[in-house]
């Protein structure tokens, strides 16, 4: 089970305490998981999107070990600016969507 990263921008105290029911919050908005499953995860996701889709507030990024993905890594985020992950000759690049 990969690690999972989350980091939340300006969103309401909901997410906070959701967040850190399952996950350890190291700094304000930013919570690792160890060791969350796939279908945890995948949950995890599930309530933030659903919540953010509501209160259509502030930016969620979530990240994980993926080695399937360009650079081993894959990325989920709401709000904006949107972001996705690129290999660009090898090298694992943020690309902001406009």
């Amino acid at each position: 089970m990969p690690m999972t990263l989350v980091v939340t921008r300006d969103v309401e105290d909901r997410y906070r305490g959701f967040l850190s029911s399952v996950m350890l919050e190291l700094a304000p908005g930013v919570y690792t998981g160890p060791r969350l499953s796939r279908a945890v995860r995948e949950r995890v996701w599930r309530v933030l999107s659903e919540w953010h889709g509501e209160l259509r507030r502030g930016s969620i990024i979530m990240t994980w070990r993926d080695v399937n993905a360009p650079g081993h890594q894959s990325i989920l985020t709401l709000g904006e600016p949107r972001r996705t992950l690129a290999d660009l000759d090898g090298v694992l690049l943020v690309r902001r969507e406009i």
